[in-house]
């Protein structure tokens, strides 16, 4: 199917308005992207981050007249829209595309994440099923990947995990996979909760050895293996819950931590845990330890 879009640049205050008229005047879906190199890092708790200058392309189908769809949005606006400009999308196979950006990623000698239409490249390694979706965790963030990488270092042999803001399932899904003998999976995002539930059904998980929660449903039961990969703000917040979520003796990974963010995350913690040798992807770190006191 032949598609047009229509792209804006506008600044950060426009552009939630834009977006909705854009919608009004019939768009099948709205893109807000970066127009500045702007690093987001970590938005605060209920935002909507935007960029300074943000460029905002909405899709429509070819068949719209182009004209009627801007004064349609204009008049939501109730002022023209601002340096607008329709282009025509190249008719591809949409879905197809988008698979081949994802392949297999090796995240230890031992431990693959692959999309389920792709050929695991090591049938004897450890080989977890996931297809991108609604929830965050894929093993192509840093953040992500210094888990899994963390994860395939440990006796997991008989222990129990908690995975905590689960997203995608992705950390307690790889800990059964490598031995956990079971891991809980907790997220403020319900979405999040369906999303672990179908990637551990995907990868041959019984529900009873991966039960997900909201947070104020999860059982207050320590745990051997505590996964935190979120990021800074929330970790130092969340500091003593998550090492009373630890039983003393056991092993926490922290992660969604950049390298200038280590220390005041390691200094919430400090009075519990002895840390590890951090472990450093790009710009992010991981950090683990256990729980002493």
């Amino acid at each position: 199917m032949p598609w047009l879009q229509l792209r804006i640049d506008t600044s950060r205050e426009q552009a939630e308005k834009i977006e909705d008229a854009l919608l009004f005047a019939g768009a099948a879906s709205v893109t807000l992207q970066d127009n500045a190199d702007q690093p987001i890092l970590e938005p605060g708790l209920g935002e909507t981050p935007l960029w300074d200058n943000t460029r905002i392309t909405g899709l429509f189908d070819a068949a719209v007249d182009t004209a009627v769809t801007e004064a349609k949005a204009a008049s939501f606006l109730c002022e023209p829209l601002p340096n607008a400009r329709w282009e025509q999308l190249e008719d591809k196979d949409w879905e197809r595309e988008w698979m081949s950006h994802y392949k297999p990623i090796q995240c230890a000698d031992n431990l693959w994440i692959c999309p389920s239409w792709c050929e695991p490249p090591q049938t004897e390694a450890v080989n977890l099923l996931l297809d991108p979706g609604l929830a965050f965790g894929t093993g192509t963030h840093p953040t992500t990947f210094l888990c899994l990488q963390w994860l395939a270092a440990e006796p997991l042999a008989g222990r129990a995990a908690i995975d905590f803001g689960c997203g995608s399932g992705i950390l307690g899904i790889a800990a059964l996979l490598l031995g956990a003998e079971r891991a809980m999976g907790t997220d403020i995002d319900p979405q999040a909760l369906l999303a672990s539930r179908d990637n551990a059904e995907r990868n041959g998980i019984d529900p009873g050895r991966f039960p997900v929660y909201l947070p104020d449903q999860l059982p207050r039961e320590p745990a051997d293996i505590l996964l935190a990969n979120i990021l800074a703000g929330p970790l130092v917040e969340l500091a003593p819950q998550l090492v009373e979520l630890t039983r003393t003796g056991g092993r926490l990974c922290l992660s969604g931590v950049l390298a200038t963010q280590a220390e005041a995350v390691k200094a919430a913690y400090r009075q519990w845990v002895d840390f590890d040798e951090d472990g450093q992807r790009e710009e992010w770190v991981r950090l683990s330890g256990t729980r002493v006191r």
